[in-house]
């Protein structure tokens, strides 16, 4: 190794550089400043030409020997050092990195010349102090279309991700896809657009439910996902179609007792048998099961519970679906006062008026706790249990828990705290609208007992006054007292005029149920097993674990006992549905 002297314009560049990428006027015009002022301070590296020449190959420095003949400069120094046997390859690729991180394409231009010359993607990384997993991420660009890499050279490169979507397409893909989207000169280029125009649909085998045979039966070859995390099994597929028949055929095959394979809907639902309920519990021996494939085609099941025959008055025979086997059941039906869509709106209007007037109606603190306890109860809410069957609701309620704690970990106090924290609650857990998130009867007398009725908005749009059947327009007519048209659209039209100054609420959307509703969710939930004795040894355990002494006076039931023969005790839950049948009757 040694220093000299020579002119720059005698010297060789390297055709196999690193660095090819050129640097902008900018950063050009500044060295060339400075090399005009105080010459060139880092000498470049040469090497002696190879095959007996006499001149000397640029190793590291091409563009300040470019610049030092613009600045006209008729000598430089320079460090001479020894020929390597890879031409200077990994020395080059270092010097370039080190002084300036490549762009990825240099990089992965360097990396494809050092493994001709027989390195390892594992040596490579050692060398360059990178993971080998990017070594073979940047080996990827192998795969990218040469115009492409031209504008990724320019510094304009997609993100990890679009990138991704790139190299595993085919070049005739890319050229088809490239030739639509290719920006002006300038310009940088539509990632986004490109990648999604390349996009293919990936099944993934971590979702799969068959074994190699189906798999070699359907042609489906996994692919290597190397953007995946290192941890995961990230193979994969675009032969969407053999997936998701070996997905299928598993399925039948693996169909278990009372068990049926079922479509899903648009929203990814099973849809299931009709009058089929769905268990969200433990399932029982007589319960069905459906399987079915998710929009990652992942093979789900669920169990439903299908209602028993019954025979209705009259002694006239039903289906197994419960339909009567007679000629009126044939009679066309009348259309029923709201269609499905008005409804959908209903449950819409109410969930918005519900949770307007849990976040601003006036709500005494017995009752905000009443209705914790209620919104708890809804079809819709999930809970994680410790106890068999629990459900799984994620962590909807953890950010409103988390503003219960002051910074030391401490449950607040403060009552305005718990307050805006139960209201945030019942307004994530109570729904009216329709659908999964549906929380039934107990939304409508959280909503009755809180006036939410006075939220609702007016209804006398024409979106949903379309989907009132004509008697259901006709009596709504009649209480606003507007005057009946000849013609259906005329009265609509009236209607909605009239209630474009006029507050309207369909009195299918108030919020109040029917009794004999509320009595029916009332006997649902009670349990037949739960006695009086049963609930006054809860409260003494209960009682006993608060600090509190439980006294309780059974003279009377045990004299009644003895009087009736030892019956037992009175089932509570069955008083107090008699009570409230009596001042419903009232």
């Amino acid at each position: 190794m040694q220093i000299m002297k020579v002119d720059p314009r005698a010297l060789k560049e390297n055709p196999d550089r690193m660095r090819q990428t050129k640097s902008s006027p900018q950063a050009d015009a500044l060295m060339l400043a400075t090399i005009k002022a105080v010459g060139i301070v880092q000498p470049p590296v040469v090497a002696p030409e190879s095959g007996g020449g006499n001149g000397y190959i640029i190793d590291a420095g091409h563009r300040r020997v470019r610049l030092a003949i613009a600045a006209g400069l008729d000598e430089i120094e320079i460090l001479v050092v020894d020929a390597a046997n890879d031409n200077g390859a990994m020395r080059s690729m270092v010097e370039n990195s080190v002084r300036e991180a490549l762009n990825p394409v240099d990089q992965w231009r360097g990396i494809e010349r050092l493994v001709a010359l027989g390195w390892t993607e594992e040596a490579i990384a050692v060398a360059l102090a990178l993971p080998a997993r990017q070594i073979r991420k940047l080996r990827l660009l192998a795969n990218v279309l040469p115009a492409m890499l031209e504008q990724m050279a320019l510094g304009d490169m997609p993100c990890e991700q679009h990138l991704k979507i790139i190299a595993a397409a085919t070049e005739v893909e890319q050229g088809e896809v490239w030739k639509a989207h290719k920006p002006k000169k300038g310009d940088t280029a539509a990632w986004w657009s490109i990648a999604n125009a390349l996009t293919k649909k990936r099944m993934y085998a971590k979702d799969a439910s068959f074994g190699d045979d189906l798999r070699e039966a359907y042609g489906i070859a996994w692919v290597e996902d190397l953007f995946a995390p290192a941890d995961q099994d990230g193979r994969y597929t675009t032969n969407v179609e053999g997936f998701l028949g070996a997905q299928h055929e598993w399925m039948t095959s693996n169909l278990p007792k009372r068990g049926a394979l079922v479509e899903v809907n648009s929203w990814g639902q099973p849809e299931l048998p009709k009058k089929a309920t769905q268990v969200y519990g433990k399932p029982s021996k007589s319960d069905h099961a459906a399987l079915y494939l998710d929009r990652e085609g992942k093979v789900q099941t669920v169990h439903y519970r299908m209602p028993e025959a019954s025979k209705p008055k009259g002694g006239v025979a039903t289906d197994a679906d419960g339909a009567i086997d007679d000629a009126r059941d044939l009679a066309p039906k009348a259309r029923p006062d709201v269609t499905q869509k008005g409804h959908d709106m209903i449950g819409d209007f109410r969930t918005d008026a519900l949770h307007d007037a849990l976040g601003r109606a006036p709500i005494d603190d017995d009752t905000l706790m009443a209705l914790l306890v209620l919104a708890f109860a809804g079809q819709n809410v999930r809970v994680d249990s410790g106890a068999e069957g629990g459900f799984h609701a994620g962590k909807r309620f953890t950010r409103h828990a988390v503003t219960l704690f002051d910074e030391d970990g401490k449950l607040t106090a403060d009552r305005d705290t718990l307050r805006i924290a139960a209201r945030s609650v019942l307004i994530d857990a109570l729904s009216c609208r329709r659908g999964m998130s549906n929380s039934g009867l107990v939304a409508r007398l959280a909503g009755e007992a809180i006036g939410a009725d006075a939220y609702l908005p007016n209804m006398g749009s024409e979106e949903f006054i379309l989907c009132l059947s004509r008697q259901a327009m006709e009596a709504s007519c009649a209480e606003a007292g507007v005057q009946l048209r000849p013609k259906v659209r005329e009265t609509r039209a009236s209607l909605i005029e009239h209630f474009a100054t006029e507050h309207f609420v369909h009195p299918s959307a108030r919020f109040a149920p029917g009794v004999d509703e509320t009595l029916e969710w009332l006997r649902a939930g009670a349990s037949p097993g739960d006695t009086a004795a049963d609930a006054d040894a809860e409260n003494d355990g209960l009682a006993a674990e608060h600090g509190v002494d439980a006294v309780h006076d059974h003279s009377r039931e045990d004299t009644a006992d003895d009087e009736t023969g030892g019956q037992d005790p009175v089932d509570d839950h069955g008083d107090k549905h008699r009570d409230f049948e009596e001042r419903a009757a009232a």
